[in-house]
This record gives structure tokens, C-alpha cells and sequence, in this order.
């Protein structure tokens, strides 16, 4: 298959839906030769633990090459913390492979490996490779299970000295979580994806903590007391060390913006530590200081940012960056949600920062219509104005005629179209998924 072919293919694998669970991704690992079979047999085979909070995978497979693979989880900020960790590498002369989700612009953004991302003939080669294996397999592996396995595949072939593995949704069930890691990154938990993780914190909590495995170290970052109670139960029954960071970083600048990279930063360092990956504080800032990470309160020019705040703890942190940067400066808001997400709450935390709203309809097939959106901060903020606009374009040419800032939000997909449209690239826009 050609690039568009394989994509196209990979993206109709859609249909099989998000099953959460680890047999499928365990046994394409092994058909792909990403781990031995007899590591498999050889779990498999150990007696269950007596313990209920530990019977859910506690070990996993190791990595053929058995590199240092550093795993992370949470709700917010576990993108931006993979991305400061894979800065630090780059910049201490590791070769590290960074795997997140989802794309902004291109299905490549996903996979990268010492900063470049994978080629396309090496996601065209990959996925036809892993399609004639799958053909006949029932259950068909999902879409989010294929993208792990070719992530894990390129980073073992790129002959990567670290690994560094954001989840999709949740932790316990991930696909990410069929590997062995060799320290858990638990990031700030709130509520988000509830259909699947549960209605509460303790419940979200349990799924991202199911990523603490025996004996393996767990750094987190500041926690609602529901989850941080949840989190030392799960590394307390799995004889795992456990840290919380609590402390910001203070010892260089960091690219990122906003006072809450500042502990992002401080996590990523705890995780190098205890992955016993020792870099020099001038390394670290060099890291820290050419770190990039689209659409995380990203300021495009003078008067445009854009942030892919996609639920209510997220949009709260937004206002707060907002107010840290411009003060009480008001903002023309682009917005566009996907239906699942908790819209009111999102616009409850960006009202007291929105001069008024702009809502445009976007590509993807899970956004909110624009109608719906509209009635929603209707109701949410009456007094905000709001219109809706055809396109996103449309959207940012209104919003431009004015001298207010403009302010880009609501959605990582809606980030990444917007994105493509500001660089000239509105045609090379590929479809996002989960």
C-alpha cells in the first residue's frame, strides 16, 4: 500500500470501535516479532495474585532490545509532559521514540524518533505489513491497538535507547500498557471520557493507576485527594515506590507556558530519575528551553493562541494561562467541542476570559453542530455574545478584523484544523481519530 492506501485502510479500522483490553495488542506484538511469544506463555502461565487490586496486570512484556520505556497516564498534561522528557533526551545525545495522540495536522505527528517524525513509506511499509497479518483475526485489533503496535515496531527497528509512551484513554486497559515500563507517570486526573473511565475521580483514577506495575517506580503529580488515596493503594499493593512532585521547576526556563508547565517539568525530571537516566542541569535546560509542543497555549502571532483544551479541568487551566499572560485582557473565542465532552463546564471556566464566542463547523464526524453549541453557552453564559460562522476560516477572518486577541480552543482536533488552515496547509489536513 502507498501512504494515502495505508491511512486510508487504518482509519476504516475505525469501525471495530475502542475496546479496551490487552489480549488483542499482546498477541500483534508477538506476531510482529516486537516481543518473543515465550515472554507471553511465560506470564500466562504464573499463578494469579491473591490480591484484587493487583490481579490486573501487574508485569508486561519487555521490549526485544530492552530499552528504558517510560509510560504515562493522567487527564491533563500527560502530552506536554512526554514532550519536555523527549526534549531532554534529545538534548543529553539519547535517541529516544515519543508516541502521543492524538495528531494535530498529520497521522505522522504521532510517532517520532530523536525529534523527526516517521516517514511515510515507513507507515505505508508498517501497515501493510500488519494488515496481511490481521487479515483473518477475530477479534480484528483496533485502530488505537494498530497505531501502538506500529509505533512500538519503528522505535525497536530506530534502535531507540528510551521510549516514551503516552496513553490513549485511560491506563489499565490501554494498548500501552501491554509493555513493561520502567517507571509510571501518573499526571493530574479530573474527569474526562466518562462513558469509558467512570463517573468519579476514585473511579478514572483506579484506570490510570492500572499502569503501576510490580515493583516498577510511580512519579505523579499533585492529585485530588480521591485519586492520590487510589494511587498509593494501586503502588502500595504492587511493592512499587511512589512519588509525588510537589515542588515546581525553577532551575531554567522552560518553552512551554503557563505556571503549570513548571510542574510538568518538575514530573518529567522525577521520571528521568528514576528511570536512572542522569543528565546535567545545563542539558536539562537546553531540553527545556527548545521545547515544542503544538497547540498548548501556543502563540501563533501577536494576536492569535491556540490550546486544545478539550474539557473543564483543561479550560480552567487555560483561563488561568490567560489571565498569567495577558492579564485582564478579554478574548474573541473560536470554540468548537466534541459532542461527548462536558461543554458546559468548558464554557463555564472560559466565560470570565471570552469577550464573545465564534463557533464554526469543523471536519471531524465527533464535533458538536455549531446549533448545538451555541444553544449550550446560550444557556451556559446568556449574557456572552455568540454567532456561528461556516467555517473555521470564516471564523478567524472575522475575528481578525478587530484588534482583540484571539483566543482558539475546545478541542485537539479542532486545534489541529485550525493550525493547517494558519500555516497554508488546509489541503494536507488528515483526518483525527480517537
Amino acid at each position: 500500500m502507498k501512504y494515502r492506501e495505508a491511512l486510508a485502510w487504518l482509519y476504516a479500522t475505525q469501525r471495530f470501535g475502542i475496546k479496551l483490553g490487552l489480549e488483542n495488542i499482546e498477541r500483534l506484538l508477538v506476531a510482529l516479532g516486537i516481543v518473543e511469544g515465550r515472554a507471553l506463555q511465560d506470564r500466562s502461565s504464573r499463578p494469579a495474585p491473591d490480591n484484587a487490586i493487583v490481579a490486573s496486570h501487574t508485569s508486561a512484556l519487555p521490549l526485544l532490545n530492552d530499552c528504558t520505556v517510560i509510560h504515562v497516564a493522567g487527564t491533563n498534561g500527560k502530552g506536554s509532559v512526554c514532550a519536555l522528557i523527549d526534549a531532554v533526551c534529545r538534548a543529553a545525545g539519547y535517541r529516544p521514540g515519543l508516541f502521543t495522540s492524538p495528531h494535530l495536522v498529520t497521522f505522522r505527528e504521532r510517532i517520532r524518533v530523536n525529534g523527526e517524525m516517521i516517514s511515510e513509506d515507513d507507515v505505508a511499509r508498517s501497515l501493510t505489513e500488519i494488515r496481511e497479518r490481521i487479515r483473518n483475526w477475530d477479534p480484528h485489533p483496533t485502530f488505537f491497538e494498530i497505531v501502538t503496535a506500529l509505533a512500538l515496531k519503528y522505535f525497536q527497528q530506530s534502535q531507540c535507547e528510551v521510549v516514551i509512551l503516552e496513553t490513549g484513554m485511560g491506563g489499565r486497559l490501554d494498548a500501552t500498557n501491554a509493555m513493561q515500563s520502567s517507571v509510571s507517570v501518573i499526571t493530574p486526573i479530573d474527569l474526562d471520557h466518562e462513558k469509558w473511565l467512570g463517573y468519579s475521580i476514585a473511579e478514572i483514577a483506579r484506570e490510570k493507576a492500572g499502569i503501576i506495575k510490580s515493583a516498577t517506580p510511580v512519579i505523579s503529580a499533585p492529585q485530588r485527594p480521591d485519586a492520590e488515596s487510589v494511587i498509593k493503594q494501586r503502588a502500595d499493593a504492587c511493592g512499587a515506590s511512589l512519588q509525588f512532585v510537589n515542588e515546581i521547576w525553577t532551575k531554567s526556563k522552560i518553552a512551554l507556558r503557563g505556571e503549570h508547565q513548571k510542574i510538568n517539568a518538575a514530573v518529567a525530571m522525577a521520571a528521568l530519575q528514576a528511570a536512572n537516566i542522569s543528565i546535567s542541569d545545563d542539558l536539562v535546560a537546553r531540553g527545556f528551553e527548545s521545547v515544542e509542543w503544538p497547540a498548548r497555549f501556543q502563540i501563533w502571532n501577536d494576536k492569535i493562541v491556540i490550546d486544545g483544551a478539550h474539557n473543564p479541568a483543561g479550560a480552567k487551566i487555560l483561563a488561568q494561562t490567560w489571565r498569567e499572560e495577558f492579564g485582564h485582557d478579554r478574548a474573541i473565542i473560536i470554540l468548537a467541542t466534541l459532542r461527548d465532552k462536558n461543554v458546559h463546564g468548558i464554557i463555564q471556566a472560559l466565560a470570565p476570559i471570552a469577550q464573545k464566542i465564534l463557533v464554526p463547523r469543523i471536519r471531524s464526524e465527533r464535533a458538536m453542530a455549531p446549533n448545538d453549541l451555541a444553544e449550550v453557552i446560550g444557556i451556559t453564559a446568556p449574557s456572552l455574545p455568540h454567532s456561528i460562522s461556516p467555517t473555521v476560516a470564516d471564523s478567524i477572518d472575522a475575528a481578525n478584523q478587530g484588534t482583540d486577541r484571539i483566543l482558539i480552543t475546545g478541542s485537539l482536533h479542532f486545534a489541529g484544523e485550525a493550525l493547517a488552515f494558519l500555516r497554508g496547509e488546509p489541503d494536507t489536513l488528515e483526518e483525527c481519530a480517537q
